[in-house]
């Protein structure tokens, strides 16, 4: 009777090539099979025209609300304090701080305020971004992408737009509904376009592919015009704050409540980026309007009759001249001087690290750049600071905005050429 033993199946085993196909005479542990490889479900993203229509209509709900309270806050003054009335009002601000024009008894009505301006368009910005990143676009760099999440969200906010200006349209004054859309529809496209393209990173490919003499000469021409505006806006607060009994005694002349002068007090602070950029024009040189035939400018002032609002309190008494003068009007020039020292100096380091001698036309080609640059940015914020009042002699306010366009682009463009070649002249390390 043959016995086996128990290390005869393992020699058996291994004469036919190992345990798990191994060789004869190579231990080791069992080959592990791995897993099959599972894809990650795909994630799926809504409709480019519902994402837009969410992000448009949330840009539209958070610009109008504010609005909405501070005129509800005027009615509480009258005898109008209504659910309909007040939403109805605040659509016509609304639409008015995208500029568009309301049809009232006294005449058209066209001067937007632009913080509410501001906060639209930044709302608008960041429903760039929501709409790009609910498609999955982030990080992608197309650009096709990025127009078609910004247009759909211009298309979007027009729509709103339109439905606003119906609304006003039934009990309040008259608002076209065709120019209503079509100026929502260009403000949303610009505003969602900055802030698509900024998600998707196009605005980065395109920032890089620029020139650097085109980089610099931009972010210089930008730094110059908001210095300016700073400047406008310093100096605004300051005529405020002296003629701040004026501003109290027209506070104190509306006859409507602690609400109702509030709700005035936030109006005029809704204007307050309006007479920052009328300072801007003031210290330019060009000024501007409260009338028609009026001037407010350095070495003029002629105004007549003004409304009994807060944001007139603070205008110049008259003229000034000598070393006032003097002051006011050089204070562009060295703003555009510090622009291009800062343009100099940044240019000079590259040049360090880079171990090379900066030319030149290198230097003076970013320079010149920044006053078209400063002039584009002061002209259409002047431009857009303006409109009617009504119709008669406040059918003209504000400041005219090529005239500012054009003393920015002198002005600042001059000083950014001299600022930045005293720069380099007195840098030892330009060699």
């Amino acid at each position: 009777m043959s016995h086996v033993t128990p290390d005869q199946p393992r020699r058996a085993t291994d004469a036919r090539g190992g345990a798990g196909g191994r060789p004869p005479g190579r231990a080791g542990p069992p080959r592990r099979v791995p897993p099959p490889r599972v894809s990650p479900p795909r994630r799926s993203h809504p409709p480019l025209a519902v994402a837009a229509l969410v992000a448009a209509a949330g840009a539209a709900l958070t610009s109008w609300l504010p609005v909405t309270l501070v005129l509800w806050l005027l009615q509480l003054g009258g005898d109008a304090t209504s659910l309909p009335s007040a939403v109805r009002a605040g659509a016509a601000g609304w639409l008015l701080g995208h500029g568009v024009p309301l049809a009232t008894e006294s005449g058209p009505l066209g001067l937007a305020p632009l913080a509410v301006t501001a906060l639209a368009v930044w709302r608008l910005t960041r429903a760039g971004v929501h709409a790009s990143r609910a498609i999955g676009s982030r990080g992608g760099r197309s650009p096709a992408r990025t127009i078609a999440a910004a247009a759909a969200v211009g298309v979007a906010y027009g729509m709103l737009g339109v439905l606003a200006a119906v609304l006003v349209g039934t009990g309040g004054p008259g608002v076209s509904p065709v120019r209503a859309g079509l100026t929502l529809v260009l403000i949303g496209t610009l505003s969602a376009g900055v802030g698509a393209a900024r998600t998707t990173g196009v605005a980065e490919v395109f920032t890089r592919q620029a020139p650097v003499p085109v980089r610099e000469g931009v972010r210089a021409g930008m730094v110059a015009g908001l210095v300016l505006l700073g400047a406008g806006a310093a100096v605004a607060g300051l005529a405020v704050a002296t003629g701040g009994g004026d501003a109290a005694d027209l506070l104190g002349a509306y006859r409507t409540g602690v609400a109702g002068q509030a709700g005035i007090t936030l109006v005029s602070l809704a204007y307050a980026p309006n007479a920052t950029v009328w300072s801007a024009s003031y210290l330019l040189g060009p000024g501007f309007a409260v009338g028609t035939d009026t001037a407010v400018r350095t070495s003029e002032v002629s105004v007549g009759a003004l409304p009994a609002l807060p944001l007139f309190a603070g205008l110049p008494g008259g003229p000034i001249d000598g070393l006032d003068a003097a002051a006011v009007l050089s204070l562009p020039v060295l703003v555009g001087m510090a622009a291009g020292w800062l343009l100099a100096r940044r240019l000079l380091r590259l040049a360090v690290a880079e171990r090379v001698p900066l030319p030149w036309g290198r230097l003076l080609r970013p320079a010149a750049l920044a006053g078209p640059v400063a002039g584009l940015v002061l002209g259409a914020a002047a431009e857009a600071s303006g409109g009617p009042l009504g119709a008669g002699r406040l059918a003209e306010v504000g400041p005219v905005g090529w005239h500012v366009a054009l003393a920015a682009v002198l002005v600042t463009g001059g000083g950014a050429v001299l600022g930045a070649a005293a720069t380099r002249l007195l840098d030892r390390r330009s060699g």
